[in-house]
């Protein structure tokens, strides 16, 4: 039995090392498939990896038109808007008018109380006529004495009268001469205050002096109008709103671009969309300064044929300067773009030399070179500018057929992490 025992323990340890053999023979080929599978992915990625993002973001130059514009806002006016006041002073009795009313020249827009400058009227009408009882009796004293003169110069002639009495005579009579002159001056002077007495009573009547619309009234019946020292606006009237004016504030940095002819579109709040056609009429010298602030005015008349602007709206105006067309342009984006700076060892900007100034009429593009992904270089092109609207810019020369642009880069996280400070 010792020895039976013993052949089985050594059957079973010969079976124990068969068994285990038998299982790293699976293990070492379950993992060399996955060696293989691993391998077999690490490869396929790198063949099917994608490119590395576009480093520059680029633009190719287009052609169409460039048209430089000045902005500026303000208030639409009437072209011609007139301020109707009264030269007397008096209680309103009426008014004809009201706002929006239509009226033609010579229309009567208001009275004022005439009773008081025609009684005026009846004074100075009575003083004329009392004065000239007193010119014919004026005259007529005259007369007298010139005959008494008369007869005292024969009587002198003959010696029958002292020297004394011929003066005494004339002097008499160019007494009576001096009071009808007098009485005459008299009476012109009263004639002057009837006629400016008449002339009130006319201006109590207060007429429209063009055709047009009343934007305002500032008077009712039973007010009382007060002209003493300067005629209070009553009515304002604007002759013609089929064309207005607006009255822009032009910064001063774009006022030298303004010509007198230029065109202009207006847009107003009130309707949005819609455009005003108009052309500036006059860019005026005098300077508003507001807070510091400089601007010019210029008067930009606008067609208004449905009479949809009101006076008072806020109107922005948009002037061409100037303009070109089929132009060859760049985006301003290209003019603006300065390439980043390259990354030192350190995770650092290296320092970059400066670049030249440029001379007016001149801008500086970056010309892409090799744009294979990952590889990406570019160099500095100095173009002829013209005209710019703000978002593109004419290219006059300098600039390669077919060349494509630099308007951004793209942000690079790496870059940004290594150059990030601690």
């Amino acid at each position: 039995m010792t020895e039976r025992a013993a052949i089985t323990e050594d059957v079973r340890r010969a079976l124990a090392a068969e068994e285990g053999g038998r299982r790293w023979l699976r293990r070492v080929a379950a993992l060399g498939v996955v060696a293989v599978l691993v391998g077999g992915g690490l490869v396929f990625r790198a063949k099917n990896r994608p490119p590395p993002p576009a480093r520059f973001v680029t633009a190719a130059p287009t052609t169409g038109e460039v048209a430089e514009k000045v902005q500026a806002t303000g208030a639409v006016q009437p072209v011609l808007q007139v301020n109707v006041g009264s030269q007397v002073n008096g209680r309103v009795a009426r008014v004809h008018v009201d706002f929006n009313s239509v009226v033609k020249k010579g229309d009567v827009l208001a009275e004022i109380d005439p009773i008081q400058y025609g009684a005026q009227v009846t004074q100075a009408t009575a003083q004329v006529a009392a004065q000239r009882a007193n010119l014919e009796s004026a005259k007529a004293n005259a007369a007298a004495a010139r005959v008494a003169f008369e007869r005292t110069q024969r009587l002198f002639q003959q010696g029958l009268a002292a020297k004394g009495e011929l003066d005494t005579a004339n002097g008499q009579y160019e007494v009576a001469k001096a009071q009808v002159s007098a009485a005459e001056a008299q009476i012109g002077a009263i004639q002057a205050q009837l006629a400016q007495s008449q002339t009130n009573v006319g201006w109590t009547k207060i007429y429209s002096p063009v055709d047009g619309v009343v934007v305002s009234r500032s008077i009712d019946p039973g007010a009382t109008v007060v002209a003493s020292f300067q005629a209070p606006v009553l009515f304002v009237i604007a002759q013609d709103l089929r064309r207005m004016r607006v009255m822009a504030d032009v910064d001063e940095a774009d006022v030298g671009k303004l010509r007198e002819g230029m065109e202009a579109d207006a847009v107003v709040d009130a309707f949005p969309g819609e455009s005003f056609h108009g052309t500036v009429q006059q860019v005026r010298y005098s300077p508003n300064n507001v807070q510091g602030v400089v601007t010019y005015s210029a008067v930009v008349e606008v067609e208004n044929p449905d009479e949809k602007l009101r006076p008072g709206m806020t109107a922005t105006v948009t002037i061409k300067t100037r303009e070109v067309k089929a132009a060859l342009r760049v985006p301003n984006a290209a003019l603006r773009y300065k390439p980043s700076p390259p990354m030192g060892p350190n995770g650092k900007p290296m320092p970059v030399a400066p670049e030249p100034p440029l001379v007016k009429g001149t801008g500086r593009v970056y010309v892409v070179t090799n744009d294979k992904p990952g590889e990406e270089k570019s160099e500095p092109k100095v173009i002829q500018t013209g005209v710019t609207d703000g978002i593109n810019t004419e290219v006059t020369g300098g600039l390669p057929p077919g060349a494509k642009i630099v308007t951004d880069e793209v942000d690079d996280p790496e870059k940004k992490k290594k150059g990030k400070p601690f």
